[in-house]
């Protein structure tokens, strides 16, 4: 499919920026990962999409405090008289985790330019109900 909207015009940048969001981290030159997360089966699962990534060389996955951190780094292929849509460079995201991740137990697994990072969540650290107590008057 050809594009209607000339190269190297304004057109192309603007649409993958209203596409993304707020594609760079403000003031440090980096691209969010796009994420989605959820509570499967005790865990908190957070999956990111790097498509065409090196997971062993440009894939760093760490846990700073409360948050986990993803980065990434895709670099640039030159070719002669080309057109790239492709997005370059550091990308970055960071995630809050749950009062209850145990994260010495973290894993993560990259399968067809998915990251998926497990977070095991501690049971009893999880809120319960609280039984409230009548008192009857006589």
């Amino acid at each position: 499919m050809t594009s209607m909207i000339p190269r190297g015009s304004f057109f192309p940048d603007m649409v993958r920026f209203l596409e993304s969001g707020l594609p760079f981290v403000p003031f440090s030159g980096r691209r969010t990962v796009r994420i989605e997360d959820y509570r499967d089966d005790g865990n908190y699962v957070v999956r990111a999409e790097l498509p065409g990534m090196d997971p062993e060389k440009d894939i760093a996955i760490t846990v700073e405090g409360s948050e986990l951190l993803i980065k990434a780094e895709r670099t640039v292929e030159k070719h002669d008289d080309t057109h790239s849509e492709f997005s370059y460079g550091s990308f970055a995201r960071r995630v809050h985790l749950p009062k209850a991740a145990v994260v010495e137990k973290v894993t993560a697994r990259y399968d067809t330019g998915i990251l998926e990072v497990t977070v095991p969540l501690n049971e009893s650290s999880e809120s319960k109900g609280i039984q409230v107590q009548i008192d009857k008057k006589e």
